[in-house]
């Protein structure tokens, strides 16, 4: 893998019918959806563009999330804003377990890093705050 290549390709499993190639928006997407769906992040950090796509009806599941392909391996940086009052070493290591288990699952491939960024706390009372809705 270099960085300039735009896919990944899949060797495992060759049986001759043809490649499989994996774009990083969809590590993006599948990682977004599993660091949402752990108790206790509030939601994912996003840039402006992402902000107004989601207020005119569409989700965007890649938001806050930054994949980094190397020859080193696959690298991914969770940006998200946690609930007040829980554990967030728990918490983030529940993000990291959900993403690495979902890459696994659903694509093979094994990330080799999975850092996770607190960017903000919210409050219960508090709306989603447009601060933190930069472009990282």
């Amino acid at each position: 893998m270099s960085e300039n290549q735009s896919t990944l390709e899949m060797s495992h499993n060759n049986k001759g019918l043809g490649k499989v190639e994996i774009a990083p928006e969809v590590i993006e997407v599948i990682a977004g959806i599993a660091a949402h769906e752990v108790e206790g992040v509030a939601n994912m950090r996003g840039n402006f563009a992402s902000g107004v796509v989601e207020k005119l009806g569409k989700k965007n599941h890649g938001k806050g999330v930054r994949v980094d392909l190397s020859e080193d391996g696959i690298k991914l940086d969770i940006y998200c804003t946690m609930k007040f009052g829980v554990s967030i070493p728990k918490v983030a290591q529940e993000v990291q377990d959900n993403i690495r288990q979902a890459l696994i699952n659903m694509t093979a491939l094994e990330p080799d890093e999975v850092n996770v960024h607190i960017v903000g706390i919210q409050f219960e009372n508090q709306k989603p705050d447009a601060e933190f809705d930069q472009e990282m």
